[in-house]
């Protein structure tokens, strides 16, 4: 998304800032502090690692020949890690982010730090019906909670309470919460991972690295398509192999992945009580949606009697903008206007 710079025009007259730190890619963007939903005026997407910390990139972003030249009121960051104050140290990158050291080095007056699911919950009010695919209808309760699950590079959740007449985004660690293994195929991962690791987390199942993990328990025989678990794209090319049929172990992973998956997103809408809905995001479920569309998933998420009538009824929709994060992170910003 590009402007020349002579173009932009802010029409409710603050620029905001707003990032989305992830532990492989880094997306920051420019918006428009519009009512309800902040209009983008610039987006681009940086790999994390290339830069030695977050000053260092945006200054890259902002030197930008089509970044336009107007003073920034308000920056929201979404940190794929735990926020202390006004800190955070990211789980898979050596960084450390500082809200005051972004404010003094870019001269913005209001600096604010999110858990990187705290802020993808924000876009989920705004979110239009071509930005989500539905799993299941179900019926939201107006004023019930809604809950977030996000498989990535690692694993997110986050709440959404019904405050004030408007949903109220609230942060978890709960992707490094022990994994509960329920099948004896499970619980032979469980094993491997305690040996491993010392212990399990979910973590160490939903999400990219999963795909790194299980790979080696259910290979019985050489990976049909030769997948090298060292590649950066290992988890991809599993995914891709198991959709496309062209290994029996990359087929087992995704399978077990979906399960795990689903069987995690109904233990959080218990947690939650989601009768307002549960969502999906991270950037895994819409590249393997034939896999999550195929029923394993909804199987697992209603596998909780007595509850399953109560899971039932609550709608399950998995996030397809892929600047979710993005986009919460600015509509934060905006709500402090």
């Amino acid at each position: 998304m590009k402007h020349n710079r002579n173009e932009v025009k802010i029409k409710s007259g603050r620029m905001l800032l707003a990032g989305d730190i992830g532990g492989t890619k880094t997306l920051l963007g420019l918006y428009d502090a519009e009512a309800v939903r902040p209009r983008a005026l610039l987006v681009r997407s940086f790999a994390t690692l290339d830069y030695d910390d977050l000053p260092t990139m945006i200054a890259a972003f902002l030197a930008g020949a089509d970044a336009p030249r107007l003073p920034i009121d308000y920056a929201c960051f979404g940190v794929a890690g735990p926020v202390l104050g006004d800190s955070a140290t990211l789980t898979n990158v050596p960084w450390t982010v500082e809200a005051r050291r972004v404010a003094a080095a870019f001269h913005i007056a209001t600096v604010h730090l999110l858990n990187d699911l705290e802020a993808m919950a924000w876009s989920i009010p705004v979110l239009t019906e071509s930005e989500v695919h539905v799993l299941q209808e179900g019926i939201a309760r107006r004023g019930g909670n809604v809950a977030l699950i996000a498989a990535g590079t690692g694993m997110g959740q986050a709440l959404l309470h019904w405050v004030g007449n408007r949903f109220v985004p609230a942060a978890s660690e709960a992707g490094h919460a022990d994994f509960a293994a329920r099948t004896d195929r499970e619980i032979a991962l469980l094993r491997d991972l305690t040996a491993r690791y010392g212990r399990a987390d979910v973590e160490h199942v939903v999400s990219g690295r999963g795909f790194l993990n299980l790979h080696p328990v259910v290979h019985r025989e050489p990976c049909r398509a030769g997948v090298d678990l060292e590649s950066p794209d290992a988890a991809a090319k599993i995914s891709a192999a198991a959709l496309e049929r062209r290994c029996p172990g990359c087929v087992e992973v995704l399978d077990m992945f979906i399960d795990a998956y689903g069987a995690e997103a109904g233990n959080l809408a218990l947690r939650a009580v989601s009768t307002g809905g549960l969502f999906l995001g991270g950037g895994i479920a819409p590249k393997v949606l034939p896999a999550l569309t195929n029923g394993a998933f909804m199987r697992a998420f209603l596998a909780k009697p007595p509850l399953d009538d109560l899971l039932a009824k609550m709608p399950v929709k998995i996030i397809l903008n892929a600047q979710a994060g993005l986009l919460g992170a600015a509509v934060f910003a905006a709500a402090q206007c």
